[in-house]
């Protein structure tokens, strides 16, 4: 009988701490979820794209100069650079960055919103702010200045 005893208070014992560890983490996120994430619009040539702003503090900063006009102009024919009103946080973000084609991004020397429409390496400064969801190809096709309208269209 003590040694029945033993062997389910052993059980027992382990399925407390199994359920206390599995109630102590949050569960991880998927890539379903989007409670850290911002959207945003971007009026470009007459088109409308959306996009997502990650909620970090550059992200929190540029929501809060929303909405901008931004002229935005060519910059070695990979990205359209236009200088914000404000600058934005780089709190926590890594030293640098090597953005991809359709990535929303901030290049904090220069406070610059930037678009990528081509392929940029890594370089320090650069953070990146989100993503497009697609029309890399309007904002690539202007080699000129490029008006650009964005706002926040909700979480």
């Amino acid at each position: 009988m003590d040694t029945r005893f033993r062997a389910v208070h052993v059980s027992l014992s382990l399925a407390l701490v199994t359920l206390a560890a599995a109630c102590s983490s949050p569960p991880e996120p998927t890539v379903d979820d989007e409670w850290d994430r911002i959207r945003i619009a971007l009026i470009v040539d007459g088109q409308r794209l959306t996009g997502t702003l990650s909620d970090t503090p550059a992200g929190r900063d540029l929501l809060a100069q929303l909405p901008l006009t931004l002229t935005m102009t060519d910059f070695g024919s990979v990205e359209k650079v236009a200088e914000l009103p404000t600058s934005l946080s780089i709190t926590g973000a890594p030293p640098g960055a090597d953005p991809a084609p359709g990535d929303i991004g901030y290049y904090a020397p220069w406070n610059d919103l930037v678009l990528y429409y081509g392929d940029q390496s890594y370089h320090d400064g650069i953070v990146r702010l989100g993503t497009l969801d697609g029309g890399v190809d309007v904002i690539g096709q202007h080699t000129g200045d490029l008006l650009v309208e964005i706002e926040h269209v909700g979480d």
